[in-house]
């Protein structure tokens, strides 16, 4: 006869339903914050993209630099220095992130918003696909299928612009890319933030004095509150990826691929409703086929992840839906201590560093 719970039993069950029910209220939050990034971009006109990257990269610096010396984790940077392997990896990541930084604000603010959501829906295909291609995966039945019907779709899309939609295919690329870069060094959210920083800092100082030099530079023409919005871009860059990885510690890696959707669905829903970007019927069928590709995307990794669970008499699984879009850049080791000292996750789910974000199904 089994005994009944005690106090301590239930405080415990308690205490990890409530870790549970926070992950998953930061990991829409920071997918939320995502998701909200076409209204952020334009309130920074009449900068040009390239100008708010540049500001992006400096203020992003600066905050991740300060979290840093708040959290005593500079040691890390040394660390990252000392081996050759994750500082060529960690700089290919700085210069995959600007690439897809410049080419989603650029988006954002030219009319694109709808075509920029399509690149962080099939992050998560582009992700499985390039683990194929670089890493030697292999994929299920219905993985193929879903990147089949992932293809089609942007044919189909093709056909409707009269052109590849490259917008979307950068962003995705390179966001698999930076994965890719990152799992090889499996560097924290913060401590990588501040390496990119660093790498993209003197391009992004040098343009901005040109721009100052030959009076291109809008910071210095439009105001002081003009100056404090484009401050304001390190904090945004920041606040996501702290939630994120504070939610990465909290709740399993299915609920994550799931809370990803959030993002693309929030940009498609702004781009459509709010900004009034055109919906053909061609488009319409392209997105259609996206959709019902990450549905059988999805399902097919849910299941295969608890098949996975049954068979490991409970241990946790690895091999949930990847984590993608946005949340890549919280991907590489999730420490408690890069976020201030979040609290382990319960028994049962403690994961090893570097999972989430990295291991491709199989």
């Amino acid at each position: 006869m089994d005994k009944p719970p005690t106090a301590l039993s239930r405080r415990v069950r308690s205490d990890a339903m409530s870790e549970d029910r926070r992950g998953v209220l930061l990991g829409a939050t920071a997918f939320g914050l995502w998701g909200l990034f076409p209204l952020y971009w334009p309130l920074l006109e009449p900068a040009a993209a390239s100008e708010i990257l540049a500001h992006r990269v400096a203020w992003s610096l600066v905050v991740s630099g300060a979290l840093l010396a708040a959290t005593r984790r500079f040691a890390t940077l040394r660390s990252i220095w000392g081996h050759s392997r994750v500082r060529l990896a960690m700089t290919g990541a700085a210069v995959v992130i600007g690439v897809n930084w410049f080419t989603y604000i650029w988006g954002v603010n030219n009319g694109h918003v709808v075509e920029t959501s399509l690149g962080y829906y099939i992050n998560p295909l582009v992700t499985v696909l390039l683990g194929v291609v670089v890493l030697g995966e292999r994929l299920r039945r219905w993985q193929w299928i879903a990147l089949g019907i992932a293809f089609a779709a942007v044919l189909v899309l093709s056909v409707g612009l009269g052109r590849p939609p490259w917008i979307s295919l950068v962003l995705a690329f390179s966001f698999g890319t930076y994965g890719l870069l990152k799992k090889q060094a499996a560097v924290g959210p913060i401590e990588g933030l501040t390496w990119e920083g660093l790498v993209l800092a003197p391009m992004a100082l040098g343009y901005g004095v040109w721009l100052s030099v030959v009076g291109q530079a809008s910071a210095w023409s439009h105001g002081a509150g003009h100056v404090g919005l484009l401050m304001t871009t390190g904090v945004v860059t920041a606040l996501p990826l702290l939630c994120f990885a504070g939610a990465a510690n909290r709740i399993p890696l299915t609920t994550l691929g799931l809370l990803q959707y959030i993002a693309p669905t929030l940009q498609f829903l702004l781009g459509v409703l709010v900004f009034e970007e055109s919906m053909t019927p061609t488009r319409w069928i392209g997105f259609s086929l996206v959709w019902l590709a990450l549905m059988v995307f999805t399902v097919e990794s849910v299941a295969a992840s608890r098949r996975t669970s049954d068979v490991d008499a409970g241990a946790p699984s690895t091999a949930a839906a990847p984590v993608g879009a946005e949340a890549v850049e919280a991907s590489a080791v999730i420490d408690p201590a890069c976020i201030g000292g979040a609290p382990q996750p319960p028994a049962g789910q403690i994961r090893e560093v570097g999972e989430v974000g990295e291991r491709l199904p199989r």
